[in-house]
């Protein structure tokens, strides 16, 4: 949706008039927000949306109309975002927001009792949540990318994700990664919440808190300096599992760490990478490893973050 009212985008219209000698740049910024207010909208994009949602002939259920939605900006991309798990009776209600970012929102909703849990995370992603990302060559390289059509795309082919539907299959792509990469690591043991199901720009999750009480993130806990240790040793044997696995974070610190009941969760693999794809990933686990142990370092656990790194990396290699 656009950043701009309606009221301020015939503002900027009107100054168009009011001072001609600014007038490019006025209809440049015009032009910037009219393209932002399109882009969730635009058809390659919707075209996209609409091919991954599910089609069901069960016409017993009611509309999915949550409560918490009425009146919201972007209430019809969340509801096209959102609907399949309704439909899939997985979900029953949306109830607040429990985290917004640049490229994603989290919200808390309430389970079908199917699933056996109280609640359940949703994840949105925004389909230029691509602008946001900065740096990513490393992360795509670490990572298959697939055409629309569900094709591999070539390294070689540069030009592949520059028009709308190209980025409508590189968000496609990547947002199945991630899921992907949170089941397999859930099933190897991994401490990270319950994947359950993903649709389109949209992955579903087991709830980590109480309902309205998210459980906070690991950067906003005072840890004892008896449990720190502990946690410490947690973290690193889940980095270890997860390069056992064939994956490194790519972006872990206390930021995507979360703390509930004593006990620590990761989440968010948007960034991971498969080091088989590309063996210059090293650094982006030297980087997870050095940020656990700076977080760490305030609780009196001393640790060498490189000889850490340099030890799980050979002993993955081995």
């Amino acid at each position: 949706m656009s950043e701009y009212t309606d009221f301020e985008l015939e503002e900027l219209e009107e100054q168009r008039y009011r001072k001609p000698k600014k007038a490019k740049q006025v209809e440049a910024t015009a032009a910037k927000a009219k393209k932002k207010e399109n882009y969730e909208s635009n058809a390659d994009v919707q075209r996209w949306l609409q091919s991954q949602t599910l089609k069901t002939d069960d016409l017993s259920k009611a509309a999915f109309n949550p409560t918490f939605l009425a009146g919201k900006r972007d209430e019809s991309w969340i509801l096209s975002s959102l609907t399949d798990f309704y439909e899939q009776d997985l979900i029953t209600d949306v109830l607040h927001v429990v985290k917004s970012g640049k490229e994603a929102t989290v919200y808390c909703c309430t389970a079908d009792p199917e699933t056996g849990l109280a609640y359940a995370a949703a994840k949105i992603y925004r389909p230029r949540m691509f602008r946001s990302l900065k740096n990513d060559a490393v992360y795509r390289l670490g990572r298959t990318q697939r055409d629309l059509d569900g094709n591999v795309t070539r390294r070689d082919q540069r030009n592949a994700f520059k028009s709308e539907r190209g980025r409508a299959a590189q968000i496609s792509s990547w947002i199945d990664f991630e899921f992907q990469t949170h089941t397999l690591l859930h099933s190897a043991g991994a401490d990270v919440p319950k994947p359950l199901a993903h649709v389109g720009n949209a992955v579903l999750m087991e709830y980590i808190g109480e309902g309205g009480e998210p459980a906070p993130l690991l950067r906003d806990v005072i840890l004892t300096h008896e449990e720190a240790p502990i946690l410490f040793e947690c973290i690193l044997h889940n980095i270890e599992l997860c390069l056992a696995h064939n994956r490194i974070h790519g972006d872990l610190s206390e930021y995507n760490i979360l703390y509930w009941q004593g006990n620590v969760l990761l989440i968010d693999f948007a960034q991971a990478v498969d080091p088989r794809q590309n063996t210059d990933v090293f650094p982006l686990l030297s980087r997870d490893i050095a940020r656990v142990c700076r977080y760490f370092a305030r609780f009196g656990v001393n640790t060498d973050a490189e000889e850490l790194a340099m030890e799980m990396w050979k002993k993955y290699q081995g």
